[in-house]
């Protein structure tokens, strides 16, 4: 019974570890890129930062402004934040792997999707 207990305690403390190490992965700076024509890339940037279940940070604009991260959210590994952008508010969404973060947004109505990948 006592052997239960504790390998269900050790089970328990491992998940949590786990899950405790992953939201923490997530803070530091992203890099990819997005398609927006067949010709044209723009390069990403995001800065995360994880307080908890809150996730805070930047993303820098394509001419080298940093926008605040608001109502920043993660929930396990899938996160959920909006930037402002003038006067547009972007949503996004987006997914944490551990070697990469998947996000995806809708700006003017055009779904995009990128990979990031951790700056080294």
């Amino acid at each position: 019974m006592k052997t239960r207990i504790l390998t269900t305690a050790l089970l328990v403390l491992g998940s949590f570890a786990v899950c405790l190490a992953a939201i923490t992965g997530l803070n530091g700076k992203w890099t990819g890129s997005v398609k927006i024509t067949p010709e044209d890339d723009i390069a990403l940037v995001y800065n995360f930062k994880v307080d908890g279940d809150k996730l805070t940070g930047t993303v820098q604009s394509p001419d080298g402004n940093d926008l605040p991260i608001t109502d920043g959210v993660l929930t396990g590994n899938d996160l959920t934040f909006n930037v402002k952008v003038g006067k547009l508010v972007v949503m996004h969404t987006g997914k944490y792997y551990g070697d990469s973060v998947v996000v995806a947004a809708d700006v003017a109505g055009k779904s995009l999707r990128a990979t990031l990948k951790r700056d080294k």
